[in-house]
């Protein structure tokens, strides 16, 4: 009899539990609250553009013309230095042994031209004395020639002599100037950006997915806009523009124009990954601002919107 009562009980309970299961499944999610609210454009008619903040001189990807193992870092990241200063140090034991050499190799030409030098003007003397005794029948002719002989080969050992040196002096610069390249300096005038070496590693030449040191003049800094090919004849270089920082859109600041790039690439800041590309294609346009009124770091993404007048509606929201 309790048996007869208990699986209605538990027949209805799974009914109930799977319809509640049904119902509650189906209900839909609530929307979540954005981090931040979006810029929003303060013309009335606008170009709205993803811009990406760099360096006034571009971010200089620091190389080495030699390979090598570092032994020293000169600089930390947010040093300010000028064009010239010594960024790093690869290892020159080597170099300055051939230096040595060198000199030596150029000290025994200029030795070996001094001689020459003494000997042309010896062979120069002896061919002198031996004219007038020629006339005078003092000499003979096989002993005058012999002379001669010896003055035109005093000229060619001269001549020899100088070449040496010339060729010691340029393999004693090409030395200086390998010493020279195993120190990585600076560019330009500029901020560290990054310092991706350490002492102990070794530096390759070539194309490198992450630069030795990046590099770069912020004063004052640019912002990279992309503009849709789609809305590049609508744009005007001398329009107003404004760029908000993204993620707070109480941070704004006036935008000065640079320059444009009048080469419509792929587009490749969605990110910031200088690799992205997607199908879009986009005009560059360069604008520029001063650090000091903006709490922004190089390579931060904006939204840039740029005032359209007579041209119809609005290109919508940023990018």
């Amino acid at each position: 009899m309790k048996i007869g009562r208990t699986l209605p009980i538990l027949a209805v309970s799974g009914f109930l539990f799977a319809s509640y299961t049904i119902v509650s499944s189906n209900q839909p999610l609530p929307v979540a609250l954005a981090a931040a609210e979006p810029a929003a454009s303060p013309y009335e008619s606008f170009i709205a553009g993803a811009g990406i903040v760099e360096a006034k001189s571009r971010n200089i990807a620091i190389g080495t013309a030699l390979s090598g193992l570092v032994t020293r870092v000169a600089v930390e990241v947010g040093d300010k230095v000028k064009a010239g200063t010594p960024l790093f140090y690869l290892d020159d034991r080597e170099a300055r042994a051939e230096l040595v050499t060198r000199k030596a190799d150029l000290a025994r030409a200029r030795a070996g031209l001094v001689e020459a030098r003494a000997i042309l003007k010896d062979s120069e003397s002896l061919s002198k004395l031996v004219e007038p005794l020629l006339k005078q029948r003092a000499v003979s002719d096989e002993e005058v020639l012999r002379r001669h002989n010896t003055l035109r080969i005093s000229k060619a050992r001269l001549s020899s002599a100088e070449a040496a040196v010339r060729q010691a002096d340029a393999l004693l610069a090409s030395t200086q100037t390998t010493l020279d390249l195993l120190i990585v300096r600076a560019s330009v005038d500029g901020e560290v950006l990054q310092v991706n070496v350490r002492p102990g590693e070794f530096a390759q030449t070539g194309f490198l997915a992450t630069p030795l040191m990046l590099l770069g003049n912020l004063d004052p800094l640019h912002v990279r806009v992309d503009i849709d090919e789609n809305d590049a004849w609508r744009f005007d270089r001398h329009s107003r523009a404004v760029a908000y920082l993204r993620g707070n859109r109480d941070f704004s600041v006036e935008l000065t124009p640079a320059y444009v790039e009048p080469y419509v690439v792929p587009k490749r800041s969605l990110t910031g990954d200088s690799t992205e590309q997607v199908d879009t294609r986009v005009l560059q346009v360069l604008y520029s601002f001063d650090r000091e009124k903006l709490p922004v770091y190089v390579g931060q993404l904006m939204d840039v919107f740029i005032e359209v007048q007579g041209h119809g509606d609005n290109s919508g929201p940023a990018i």
